[in-house]
């Protein structure tokens, strides 16, 4: 029996698909844990795997980070799972320990995206839901973040140009996947982590999202949601400006971008070709306070004079006739 959540993310995942459909050799790697979410979404993949009509190799991935004295126990529960379902499972180990979340996110992300591209995939599907879009959001805004990073946790994004990661999930909140693992008596695994509130993520789930709920509107996580897809469609839109504007201002050989059709554009044009053009000649991002610096040395440049303006990382960046440079 197929619930509102299947039929979301059957045409959801048949329309990603055909975003991909040009590649023959499909394959898609399932991130996964043991908790609901990941357990929902085996159910899920394995029922659209009988839908599709083209052959679709699917492999699921876990990392154990052994911080539980019970995370063999776990790993036994999601071998037994997917023994039930007959679908591949790949397991890495850290073993050196690593308490830090943000190093830890890292150290996922890199086995992720190293393993996807030894085995060729096309397709990574993770079990983020949109509590934990709502909680990412709270977490980049209380660092001061800007509208790219508010909006980084969106439903799909190319990793390059043979990948995409996509979070069917992405849509539906915490409660509705537990009522999806109730309705069908699936063999959820309590981690007793998400109640350790030394973990700024877990006071966010447990604490300020419900008090939100509770006193201002039961519909906070919707409405957030819906705040943050139009963001989305804003950012995507700055960004598909910047990159053309780049293309046609960047010099052909030498590393450096006329300045002077810079001066013209909108301030939040000007930043963000700052930060693609120091990225992509030497993949570091500019500090905010860096970059407000050269728009205003940029937005007051008159004289076609050659001359160093910044001392940038041991590098010059200089000033000639129409171009920036970096010498």
């Amino acid at each position: 029996m197929h619930t509102y959540i299947h039929k979301y993310i059957i045409q959801r995942f048949k329309d990603i698909i055909n975003i991909t459909q040009k590649r023959t050799d499909n394959s898609i790697l399932i991130c996964i844990s043991s908790g609901q979410d990941s357990i929902s979404l085996i159910q899920i993949i394995e029922t659209i795997k009988k839908t599709l009509k083209s052959a679709i190799r699917i492999e699921y991935l876990y990392i154990d980070h052994q911080w539980k004295q019970n995370s063999s126990l776990q790993i036994k529960h999601i071998i037994n799972y997917l023994k039930y379902h007959k679908s591949p499972l790949y397991i890495y180990q850290i073993y050196k320990a690593c308490y830090s979340e943000t190093n830890a996110r890292k150290i996922r992300h890199e086995i992720i995206i190293n393993h996807a591209h030894k085995k060729g995939i096309t397709m990574i599907i993770t079990g983020h839901n949109l509590t934990d879009k709502i909680e990412t959001f709270f977490q980049n805004l209380i660092k001061g973040t800007s509208i790219n990073g508010a909006t980084s946790l969106s439903e799909y994004r190319y990793i390059n140009k043979k990948l995409i990661i996509f979070r069917p999930l992405i849509n539906f909140t915490r409660n509705e996947i537990e009522w999806f693992c109730r309705y069908f008596y699936l063999p959820i695994w309590s981690d007793q982590t998400n109640y350790y509130y030394k973990i700024k993520r877990n006071r966010l789930r447990n604490e300020l999202i419900p008090y939100l709920k509770n006193y201002f509107s039961i519909y906070t996580e919707i409405n957030i949601n819906s705040f943050l897809q139009i963001s989305n469609i804003d950012n995507e839109y700055l960004k598909q400006n910047t990159i053309k504007l780049y293309l046609k201002i960047c010099h052909k050989k030498m590393i450096a971008i006329n300045y002077k059709i810079l001066q013209i554009q909108h301030i939040a044009i000007q930043a963000r070709i700052l930060q693609l053009f120091f990225f992509y000649h030497f993949s570091k991002f500019l500090k905010k306070e860096l970059v407000q610096k050269l728009i205003i040395i940029l937005n007051s440049r008159r004289t076609t004079i050659s001359s160093c303006i910044y001392l940038w990382n041991r590098k010059n960046i200089y000033l000639k006739n129409e171009w920036l440079y970096i010498n």
